[in-house]
């Protein structure tokens, strides 16, 4: 039997009751909007207690919102900072170095005003100055003390003058050549000096031990008055070196004299003032008894 020719194919009573149902729910949808917005416009406080309701049920929304933007924005800055501290940390170790830099040439320049004024200062040493120079090295292994100065015959340095620095004496001159001369450390085992304590002038004799340090004989045996802190200085006895320049501190006390530690350490030493052979004055001569008072 054939279907009736007035049926649709395809097409059912309930699919016509859907689209009918979704028409009616647009109209009034549409028309609560419209009573809405026309509500809003004559009453804008009626809604506020909706409004209120919107924003709470929406308020957990927006802090994930918030707080997926703040860490976005923490990423995106450390990304950045670490390409930015990259440059950074270069820039300061930069400036770290050339801080370095004017540090050592600060030091260097303290270091060469110290021994500018240690030369000064030996210039206004009270003595008969030939010339003054530089000690350029000094024995360090050898049993021997000797030391180089870069001056010599040029500068009317000659044999046996003595060699004193600032701080104290520091030898003689043993030889000598046309711009350079060598100095016989008084702490070398050959050099003997008179000297005595200045407090009180007791005698002695000072003979280098060959490591740096000078033993002291007292030229009067008995009790031994030396004390460890007593200033030693140049006698003056037999000429060579001049009376009262300083020489060694006493360190270490013995039954016949002392060990002392020398002043003048060549190894600290940078200037040093080449002196002419002290002596004592010669004496005036008698007087000639005139010819009337001899008649």
């Amino acid at each position: 039997m054939a279907p009736p020719a007035n049926r649709r194919s395809g097409f059912s009573r309930r699919a016509q009751y859907t689209t009918f149902l979704s028409y009616t729910a647009g109209v009034a949808g549409a028309l609560v909007g419209l009573g809405l917005i026309l509500g809003s416009i004559a009453s804008p406080g009626a809604f506020s207690g909706v409004r209120r309701i919107a924003a709470d049920a929406t308020e957990p929304a927006g802090q994930a919102t918030a707080s997926g933007r703040a860490y976005g924005k923490h990423i995106l800055a450390s990304i950045g900072g670490f390409f930015v501290s990259g440059g950074e940390h270069a820039r300061l170790q930069r400036e770290l170095a050339e801080a370095k830099v004017r540090l050592i040439q600060a030091q260097a320049t303290a270091a060469e005003n110290r021994r500018l004024k240690q030369l000064l200062d030996l210039k206004h040493v009270d003595g008969d100055a030939v010339a003054f120079a530089r000690l350029t090295g000094s024995t360090s292994a050898s049993a021997r003390r000797f030391a180089l100065i870069d001056a010599g015959s040029d500068k009317r340095v000659a044999k046996g003058m003595p060699v004193r620095s600032a701080t104290g004496l520091v030898g003689r001159i043993l030889e000598v050549g046309a711009t350079s001369a060598e100095v016989l450390l008084i702490t070398d085992t050959e050099s003997l000096v008179p000297v005595r304590r200045a407090s009180d002038g007791v005698p002695a004799f000072a003979q280098g031990q060959g490591d740096g340090t000078i033993r002291v004989r007292l030229i009067n045996l008995g009790i031994n008055p030396l004390k460890q802190g007593d200033v030693l200085v140049a006698s003056g006895s037999g000429g060579l070196y001049r009376p009262g320049t300083p020489m060694a501190v006493v360190t270490t006390l013995l039954r016949d004299g002392a060990v002392a530690r020398v002043l003048s350490n060549p190894s600290d030493t940078d200037f040093v003032m080449i002196e002419r052979a002290w002596g004592p004055e010669a004496p005036p001569p008698p007087a000639v008894p005139s010819q009337a008072a001899s008649e």
